[in-house]
C-alpha cells in the first residue's frame, strides 16, 4: 500500500490539516474544542496507512470508543494555519489502546494530547482487541 503521510523515527504519521474559518472563535483562534476534530482526523488517517480503515474495523463489528481524553494547549492556531497532526499509538492494553498526539505548525508545537479508548463489539460490550487488529497495528511501519 501506498504511504500518503510521512512517518518519523518515533512513530507519529505526519497529517496536514488547513485550519478553516469554521474552526475558529470570535477572537480568529482555532476554539478548543476543534482539536479533538483534528485528534479524530489523525486517528483516521494513521489506521488507514497502517492498512485498513476505521469502517473496516467497524464492518467487522467492533469499536473504539473513546473513554478519556487528554489535552494541553501551548500556542494558539490561527484561520489558514497549516497544521500537522502528528499521531502514534502510545500504549497496547487487552481491550484498549492509547493514541498519542502532537499538533505542530511549521516547528512550533500548538497542542498535544491523548485519547484512550476501549474496544467493543457491536452489543457495545468491552471485548479484547481483535488480533488481526494487533498484528495490523503493531506490525506496521
Amino acid at each position: 500500500m501506498e504511504t500518503l503521510y510521512k512517518q518519523d523515527e518515533y512513530g507519529f504519521i505526519h497529517v496536514p490539516v488547513r485550519v478553516r474559518y469554521a474552526d475558529t472563535d470570535r477572537m480568529g483562534i482555532v476554539y478548543y474544542g476543534n482539536y479533538p476534530v483534528y485528534f479524530e482526523i489523525g486517528r483516521s488517517e494513521y489506521m488507514r496507512q497502517k492498512g485498513f480503515t476505521y469502517r473496516e474495523f467497524e464492518e467487522r463489528g467492533y469499536h473504539l470508543v473513546v473513554v478519556r481524553m487528554e489535552v494541553k494547549y501551548y500556542n494558539p492556531a490561527l484561520y489558514d494555519d497549516e497544521l500537522t497532526v502528528r499521531t502514534r499509538i502510545a500504549e497496547w492494553r487487552s481491550r484498549g489502546l492509547t493514541f498519542q498526539y502532537k499538533i505542530y505548525r511549521d516547528s512550533e508545537i500548538i497542542v498535544e494530547g491523548k485519547t484512550m479508548h476501549i474496544c467493543t463489539n457491536s452489543d457495545k460490550k468491552p471485548v479484547l482487541i481483535p488480533r488481526y487488529l494487533l498484528e495490523t497495528l503493531k506490525d506496521a511501519g
